[in-house]
């Protein structure tokens, strides 16, 4: 626990960087953001501490509301009459959609401010981003157990916002915080999601080297075009992040963001060497250039828990690091993306791997 003598105290503060606390109905009734006043915290009762993060248009502090350890995420630390009607719009729609969410692998919403600044409060993930966890490992990749159980909480929680009808847009590591202990993952960052509609979105939202190819064109397009597309852009990024996971290496790692983007749609992915060969069919199938033939979050999550329930079996594990729900009851979807997956997964199950994980493999293979 922070012992909150360590912290400053809000209230005094507000003037020095962000200005005079005024009334937040008066401010609501003046700007085009309006949030529930439920939603809001008691300032009186927030305090700031130490800085997390810096990011080109947030700050990220630790603090304390409520005598609990929380982030506070301020966007463009300034009064919030100065901040563009498009941050304005980008923090509420984050506010609105993360106060609706509630899953084990999401960080929680705790409120949020209009006044003095545009804040954020979530609990406080103490193990820092995905992203600075895999730089300070490398050139070593996670436990393989690890990184399955990692990927295993990012599905169920694509799978929980999808069957509500929201899409993340910008799934990568840095967007994915780890608990203290490093053993369990939440997403982060509603700044670019949204709810699914028929109506066309707004494309190049998001990180090229995560980004679906359907979300960006080759060719040079006006800002702000806007186009058709669904989910399934989530589904490619993930597979990104699973692949990050598996070998510690940054997608398209040298390229610049052009490049990228260039590589994507002209059908180039990510290496396959060193990825366990059960493990392919997943990434095949999740990059697949037709978002038709990319699988469903719940059929994602029944796959890599059948593959982690196999390599629990082969040593003594902690069951609070592996507790899972039985996913073998769910009946999978009849898709396309689905019958690439199984089809290409029975085709490779036949075959005994002679990679350095054959422990893990050949329990897979004996378990189909």
């Amino acid at each position: 626990m922070v012992d909150t003598k360590d912290f400053l105290n809000l209230e005094p503060s507000l003037s020095n960087p962000f200005g005079k606390f005024s009334d937040i109905d008066d401010f609501c009734a003046q700007n085009v953001v309006h949030i529930d006043k439920k939603l809001f915290i008691d300032l009186h009762q927030l305090s700031i501490g130490p800085l997390l993060s810096e990011g080109p248009y947030s700050l990220v502090y630790e603090g304390l509301y409520k005598s609990m350890p929380v982030a506070i995420k301020i966007i463009q630390p300034d009064r919030s009459a100065n901040v563009s009607p498009e941050r304005k719009e980008k923090f509420q729609r984050e506010v609105l959609l993360l106060s609706k969410v509630k899953h084990d692998n999401i960080v929680k919403f705790i409120g949020a401010s209009m006044e003095p600044a545009m804040m954020l409060v979530t609990e406080l993930m103490r193990g820092g981003t995905l992203q600075k966890y895999l730089w300070s490992i490398r050139p070593h990749c996670p436990d393989l157990k690890l990184s399955l159980s990692f990927a295993l909480g990012i599905s169920r929680a694509m799978e929980y916002l999808h069957a509500i009808g929201i899409i993340h847009r910008d799934l990568k590591p840095s967007n994915l915080l780890l608990t203290e202990d490093k053993t369990k993952v939440k997403l982060a960052d509603f700044g670019l999601a949204r709810e699914e509609a028929d109506s066309e979105m707004t494309t190049e939202a998001g990180a090229y080297r995560w980004m679906a190819p359907e979300m960006f064109s080759i060719d040079p397009i006006k800002i702000g075009v806007k186009k058709y597309y669904n989910h399934k852009v989530d589904v490619y990024s993930f597979s990104m992040v699973l692949w990050e996971l598996l070998t510690n290496s940054t997608p398209f790692k040298g390229r610049s963001n052009i490049m990228v983007a260039y590589a994507t749609a002209t059908k180039l992915r990510p290496s396959m060497d060193n990825i366990p060969r059960e493990i392919e069919p997943l990434l095949s199938s999740c990059w697949a250039e037709d978002p038709a033939d990319r699988p469903e979050f719940e059929q994602i999550s029944d796959f890599i828990a059948n593959i982690l329930r196999n390599v629990c079996t082969s040593e003594t594990t902690s069951p609070n690091l592996f507790e899972m729900e039985n996913p073998t009851s769910k009946e999978l979807v009849n898709s396309p993306g689905t019958n690439y997956l199984m089809d290409r997964d029975a085709e490779t199950s036949k075959k005994k791997t002679r990679s350095s994980c054959c422990c893990f493999m050949t329990a897979y293979d004996d378990s189909l």
